[in-house]
């Protein structure tokens, strides 16, 4: 069954979608998708140094994703607007990471697949990456789960409970740069952020509790990359910027439904 390539892409951007689900939904809470952005930016760099260094590109893009989102919590605060450090590291890390590239001689390189995906290629390793990862940022959440609500909705509380809102901070970042690594294959560099952010927004309106976003944001993500795989099929368009073209149009879905329901209820009163 895993001979087909179809199928492996499939597995591959359900897979994506599990592991973007409960990250994103905090990046939602939290309002991070700049952050999440940044993190995946440098992402390139991470694959510059794995073929330099001829390992695989998995721990080299944790590692500089990891650094990345490390680097950023430490210099918040420090005198720097948070939105003009994330801009200057985040496009800092992607350029230095194609300037990387280019200097990388005797090896071929589709920088367009690590920058858009390329699912179509995922292979059986890939899927063991993916799953894998996705399977270890998903037990990281949920082991967290309790203390990261907590730490999202007021430090002040999180504190009194006993609770370190820095070391959760720290829990996300390394779900977060697990998260890159694994999507890199499957969506690209430049359309990770929307992967992770693009469901957990669209799952928004319609949940009443924080599991039943994470549960309905996984569904969206994971129907995105089925339907998304069959229209580039079907009409020969990317694959990766498809599947994001049909998770965004969820979310202006339920965001019609959200407009309309607050009609509903300001006519009602």
């Amino acid at each position: 069954m895993l001979d087909d390539f179809m199928t492996r892409a499939t597995l591959a951007g359900i897979g994506v979608a599990l592991a973007a689900a409960p990250l994103g939904s905090f990046v939602v809470w939290r309002r991070m998708a700049y952050f999440g952005d940044a993190t995946a930016h440098a992402a390139i760099l991470g694959v510059a140094l794995s073929l330099a260094l001829e390992i695989s590109i998995f721990p080299g893009a944790v590692a500089v994703a990891l650094l990345m989102a490390l680097t950023v919590t430490l210099l918040s605060g420090r005198g720097y607007a948070m939105d003009t450090l994330l801009g200057v590291l985040a496009h800092s890390a992607l350029a230095f990471g194609l300037v990387a590239v280019s200097f990388l001689s005797g090896i071929r390189i589709d920088l367009m697949a690590y920058l858009f995906g390329d699912i179509l290629a995922v292979s059986r390793g890939d899927l063991a990456v993916i799953w894998g990862g996705a399977a270890l940022v998903v037990a990281l959440i949920g082991w967290r789960w309790s203390a990261l609500l907590t730490a999202t909705l007021n430090e002040e509380l999180a504190y009194a409970s006993g609770i370190d809102p820095k070391r959760e901070q720290l829990v996300l970042t390394l779900a977060l740069a697990i998260t890159v690594a694994v999507a890199i294959k499957v969506v690209g560099v430049l359309l990770i952020a929307a992967m992770l952010i693009i469901p957990a927004a669209a799952a928004r309106p319609l949940s009443r509790t924080p599991e039943g976003m994470v549960l309905i944001a996984s569904g969206i993500g994971a129907a995105s990359a089925v339907i998304g795989l069959r229209a580039a099929y079907v009409l020969d368009t990317p694959a990766g910027p498809s599947i994001v073209c049909v998770a965004a149009a969820s979310f202006a879905g339920t965001s019609v439904l959200r407009v309309v329901r607050a009609g509903m209820a300001g006519g009602r009163t």
